[in-house]
């Protein structure tokens, strides 16, 4: 039987894996894992198995569910001594990493719907980090931009600085034999991650850095597999679904609800949803959160914003795949800042993300920091269905997913031409996230109806930033569908990525 597969990723090895695999008679699954494990080798600094994962994924019965592979706080951490250092967590180094949820992810998705054994899915991203990846242009701006973090890790400078310290430049081959082996080991048996060789051997690197991190805490780690959070948009007879907390999903779906709104509301829906977010966002396991509240379906007081300092500069890899019997598979998963915490443990070659970084030291707060939660999530994966369409949705934007992903998933639905909707321009809020000191509206230039946003942000006292060309703020949209006139599937043209229907059997 032919397989065919609308398929969306930000960089071009990621789409020749997928490609590889369902020629081997790979489905919908293990195209977008074998797409992420290679984004993990290309795109060291946005994604990593040493991150996390949230992904949705729709079966041909119509079942959708959401994956959220994100890892706990260590059961040790010294909160007290935290608060005392400082008011919020620190940006990055070892006492931000949290235990990394994307290997957990990839096996819990391959028991969603995956054709392949694990080894063979991620075969490509092995011989990838063995034989070497040319640098994007992407990542030797990153190395760049963060050479101070580079250069002060071992691990890093190793990775991405040549011989005499000179970062390596686009087009540079990038070889990481210790993260093929990794790769390899986590084919064979990916729960070696989390209680074998490779669990110790991480274990024994963030605590000789002063994490406290164990491999108790990897032991314990599990992806949680459940119900996602829908929303029936009125008149379409079309549903979205996002993932729920510490997903900032229900902040997605706040936007969606006001989909028809014009420019000035949809900001005034999205700043309100960004404070209700900031406020309430938190880890069910560990305590209730107001869902009704972050959902904008009642009020509630919000807290001051969090004190300023330093862009995260987050980054985060979407990969979006559709198939033919309505099969279907968001997937996100990030490192969070740039190179994560700045750490590249050299024994296994993964790069450590710093989702700790967001947790919060207000002892009130529901997303505090606290022996064994997992931190609030930036990463909000979106599938929209309905009786003759299915749409995957997914994109890099940090906090502000939800605003790029509102401005393009109405049109998404029915819009003919998906690759000139990714290249419209976009507008985002944000403040440090967004390399902002102060609340702030960002415009790209020929925003649509940017007269009517300018005025509505001064009614927001949100300082309007004017974006010089198409930015990485603006976000990087992934999208793959199924309609009545076939399978396609568009990559935002503000990445390097690539987008095709693929074919096996």
């Amino acid at each position: 039987m032919s397989i065919e597969i609308a398929f969306a990723a930000p960089h071009p090895s990621a789409l020749d894996a997928a490609a590889d695999v369902v020629a081997a008679g790979g489905g919908v699954v293990d195209a977008a894992l074998a797409a992420a494990a290679a984004l993990t080798v290309a795109y060291p600094h946005q994604c990593s198995a040493g991150g996390d994962l949230i992904a949705l994924v729709r079966t041909p019965d119509d079942r959708i569910r959401a994956v959220l592979s994100v890892g706990a706080a260590a059961a040790d951490v010294d909160v007290a001594a935290l608060r005392a250092a400082a008011d919020r967590m620190p940006p990055g180094g070892p006492l931000t990493v949290t235990v990394p949820g994307v290997v957990a992810g990839w096996a819990a998705l391959a028991d969603l719907g995956g054709r392949l054994p694990l080894a063979r899915v991620l075969a490509p991203a092995v011989e990838l980090a063995a034989g070497g990846v040319p640098v994007s242009p992407g990542l030797a701006a990153a190395i760049l931009r963060r050479l101070d973090v580079v250069r002060a890790d071992p691990g890093l400078a190793a990775l991405l600085l040549d011989g005499d310290g000179t970062p390596l430049p686009a087009g540079a081959v990038l070889r990481q034999p210790a993260l093929a082996r990794t790769l390899g080991t986590i084919g064979a048996d990916w729960r070696d991650y989390y209680q074998g060789e490779l669990a110790e051997a991480l274990a024994a690197g963030l605590a000789a850095l002063g994490s406290p991190l164990t491999t108790a805490d990897l032991a314990g780690h599990a992806a949680e597999i459940t119900d996602p959070l829908r929303y029936a948009a009125a008149g379409f007879e079309v549903t979205w679904s996002v993932a729920p907390p510490p997903s900032q999903g229900a902040t997605l779906l706040a936007m969606l609800a006001n989909a028809n709104a014009n420019a000035a509301a949809a900001l005034a829906t999205a700043r309100t949803a960004e404070q209700r977010r900031d406020t309430l966002l938190g880890d069910p396991r560990t305590g209730p959160i107001d869902l009704d509240g972050l959902l904008l379906r009642t009020g509630v007081a919000t807290r001051p914003t969090l004190p300023a300092g330093p862009k995260p500069a987050g980054d985060t890899v979407a990969v979006t795949a559709v198939g033919r019997d309505g099969t279907a598979v968001t997937l996100i998963q990030s490192v969070f800042q740039t190179f994560g915490a700045g750490i590249c443990e050299p024994g296994t070659g993964l790069v450590l993300h710093n989702r700790g970084s967001v947790f919060s030291l207000d002892p009130a707060h529901p997303g505090r920091l606290r022996p064994g939660a997992r931190p609030p999530h930036t990463l909000c994966p979106a599938i929209a269905t309905g009786p003759d369409r299915v749409v995957a949705l997914g994109c890099q934007g940090g906090r502000a997913q939800p605003w790029i992903l509102a401005q393009v998933a109405a049109d998404a639905l029915t819009i003919a031409d998906p690759a000139g909707l990714l290249a419209r321009s976009r507008w985002v809020i944000g403040a440090r996230d967004v390399g902002q000191d102060r609340p702030s509206l960002l415009l790209e230039p020929d925003t649509p109806a940017a007269d009517a946003l300018r005025a509505a942000a001064t009614d927001l006292n949100l300082r309007v930033v004017q974006l010089p060309q198409r930015h990485d703020d603006a976000g990087h949209v992934q999208l793959a569908r199924l309609t009545p006139a076939g399978l396609d599937a568009a990559s935002d043209p503000r990445a390097d990525g690539a987008a095709r229907v693929l074919r096996g059997h």
